[in-house]
């Protein structure tokens, strides 16, 4: 099942106080999900494999809108009804692939941007984020579904963790070849092909953009999690999260 989310001041807490170092993210409380670093040699245009990171700086005037975009291919399947065995038909298998991130402002709030709950943020006021949608077919032209983040606002946010999570359809990430594009004004896009997969874990931090000293941090995570809430433990942003599904189409 899905999860969506709400605040939790004791959950906060709980995830700033007594960190153990195992997950690997500045110490966060969790453990460390799935890695394959031998796979990843070409996951990126130039982040090449997990914990590899890079820093970019803003212009004169600042940073300006940065989009951080999914797009993904469907499966295709012989049909195997009488008309599709006859006619050597194919039919499409639906995968509903969701972007989504967790963000911590500057001022300590903390949440998800995300299709569940339909938290889909706010461009000009807090978080400075939004999500363009929900694209459950991803056939769309271009992006599927895509982040807009207000550059100009880059000094209220602290961190922002972006994942992809299969909401519904199989586990077959090598089959969906999901792409994740962060394109930041004046600078080479940012690629991510997620080539090194578990196919038993249906969500994956793809990487963070933290800020530091008002310019970015970009990391490759890469890294493959059961659900939002042992991604959460790992990389120790303490929401509370709870049941949740979609609205049927």
């Amino acid at each position: 099942m899905s999860k969506d989310i709400k605040t939790s001041q004791n959950s906060l807490a709980e995830a700033s106080r007594s960190r153990a170092n195992f997950s690997g993210h500045g110490g966060a409380l969790g453990a460390a999900g799935y890695r394959d670093i031998a796979n990843n040699a070409a996951n990126c245009e130039f982040l090449n494999e997990p914990g590899a990171s890079i820093a970019l700086s803003p212009g004169a005037e600042g940073f300006e809108t940065m989009m951080i975009g999914v797009a993904w291919d469907q499966i295709v399947q012989k049909d195997e009804g009488l008309m599709g065995k006859l006619f050597g038909a194919k039919k499409t298998q639906n995968i509903d692939l969701d972007l989504g991130c967790l963000y911590e402002l500057q001022d300590g709030t903390r949440g998800a941007v995300q299709a569940f709950g339909e938290k889909f943020g706010h461009y000009e006021t807090s978080p400075f984020m939004r999500l363009s949608g929900d694209e459950r077919k991803g056939d769309a032209k271009g992006h599927d579904e895509y982040i807009l983040v207000n550059g100009r606002k880059w000094s209220e946010i602290k961190r922002i963790l972006v994942y992809i999570y299969i909401y519904e359809g199989a586990y077959r990430w090598s089959e969906i070849t999901p792409q994740i594009i962060l394109d930041v004004p004046g600078e080479n896009d940012l690629v991510v092909t997620l080539q090194a997969h578990n196919d038993a874990l249906a969500l994956c931090a793809v990487g963070g953009l933290e800020n530091i000293r008002g310019g970015i941090k970009l990391t490759n995570y890469t890294e493959y999690f059961p659900g939002h809430e042992e991604m959460d433990r790992a990389f120790g942003y303490g929401l509370e999260w709870g049941e949740g599904q979609k609205t049927p189409l």
